[in-house]
């Protein structure tokens, strides 16, 4: 099953706000095992929206719209589709009863804009709102399939799971498209890429590897569509031999770092950070996972000496002696935040992000990372980029990584 996603919207087109339906729609749907084979946002306006279907339909079984169902006059997705699928508005007295369920502990609420609600397509059959007043709408014409969905994330995301995902899977019987994810870290794509070039040679027709770079790892995607998707495992283990020696660890569909957050989450202890180059990057990292409350007990952004002096306890004779980025430093910081919270594991960062500020011995890129438990401290050195956001991205990655690694090290002795 190919699907097309098309947003509806001056909004995005505009960038007042970001695109996170596409996004989440096309997780879900791979998921099922289909493929989707265009994002596409357009305006508000009725040729663009009859350009978008066109298009969608010559490529897929499937194209799903999210926005223009609101009640007021500037949303024409209804009245488009009436006109594409060449029937009338007309007022759905299922969806009618359901706006009269929705108002009932409201009384005088339901206006003549919540009722306009109720008007759909004749040919469409009405998929239910139960968080908010725009019903979903599903059509099929010649066993192609179009959903219109409200754009307000949250209610979208209730239709896809309770009323679309269920019956594409009744509808789409033989959906076959399957992945796994590997995420590398700290090694350039493309020496991955040279490493793993006699391992793509022989992957079988219907199978491929994609490169996902971002600031501190690659994940890699190898994906099966059809009948080769028996042969997935079997690859997937070819693929981590090939990896060798690469530090790498199997991931989720979802960001990496998640993936990390949740190692961090599910290892039981409690931890600290000090940080001076990723300015809270890394307590932001940790804190975006819900439940961090359970094992994050805060951090410390040091950036100028006399914080790491006065708050963290570095010495001010060794701050001299070796300066700001240097690994005596990063050990202090590590200790002093770790005793000042009390936690059992502590991470600290200091370092030049550039992109001014480096020198010949201390280039910008230069970072040291600390991390001091219960059995000691460890430090280490990375020369990352002369670009200042990948040095923090990839710095606070490398960071948790060492911690993660010093956790499960300690675990194991």
């Amino acid at each position: 099953m190919k699907a097309v996603i098309v947003t509806i919207g001056d909004e995005i087109l505009l960038g007042q706000i970001l695109d996170t339906n596409s996004r989440f729609i096309a997780r879900e749907l791979t998921k099922l095992g289909a493929e989707t084979v265009e994002m596409r946002s357009v305006a508000d306006e009725r040729n663009a929206i009859v350009r978008a279907l066109n298009d969608a339909y010559l490529r897929a079984d499937v194209v799903i719209m999210t926005g223009g169902l609101g009640p007021t006059k500037d949303d024409l997705t209804k009245k488009v589709l009436a006109e594409y699928f060449d029937c009338p508005l007309v007022e759905n007295k299922e969806v009618y009863h359901w706006l009269e369920e929705m108002f009932a502990d409201i009384p005088g609420r339901m206006n003549k804009y919540n009722v306009s609600q109720a008007l759909l397509p004749e040919q469409c059959t009405p998929l239910r709102n139960l968080k908010g007043t725009a019903s979903g709408m599903w059509f099929e014409q010649k066993n192609k399939v179009l959903v219109s969905l409200p754009g307000v994330p949250f209610e979208m995301e209730y239709l896809m799971h309770q009323e679309v995902l269920p019956r594409l899977k009744e509808k789409f019987t033989n959906l076959l498209l399957r992945f796994k994810m590997i995420t590398v870290f700290d090694v350039p794509e493309s020496e991955i890429a040279l490493k793993l070039a006699p391992f793509e040679e022989q992957l079988p027709e219907g199978m491929g590897l994609a490169y996902l770079p971002s600031e501190g790892y690659v994940r890699l995607r190898l994906t099966a569509k059809g009948s080769v998707v028996e042969k997935l495992e079997a690859q997937y283990e070819k693929l981590l031999t090939a990896l060798g020696e690469l530090p790498y660890q199997p991931s989720s569909e979802g960001d990496s770092r998640e993936d990390l957050m949740r190692r961090l989450k599910n290892a039981g202890v409690t931890v600290a950070s000090a940080e001076s180059c990723t300015g809270g990057n890394i307590a932001h990292m940790i804190t975006s996972m819900p439940g961090a409350s359970n094992y994050f007990l805060g951090g410390v952004v040091s950036y100028a000496n006399e914080v790491k002096e006065q708050v963290l306890g570095v010495s001010k004779q060794d701050l001299k002696k070796y300066g700001a980025v240097s690994e005596p430093i990063a050990r202090q910081m590590a200790q002093g935040v770790r005793k000042l919270l009390g936690a059992q594991y502590a991470v600290a960062t200091t370092g030049i992000a550039g992109p001014d500020g480096g020198t010949k011995e201390k280039p910008v890129g230069t970072i040291w990372v600390a991390v001091a438990g219960p059995k000691g401290t460890v430090a280490e050195k990375l020369l990352i980029s002369h670009t200042r956001e990948r040095n923090i991205g990839r710095g606070s990655v490398h960071a948790v990584q060492l911690l993660l690694s010093q956790i499960e090290q300690d675990k194991r002795l």
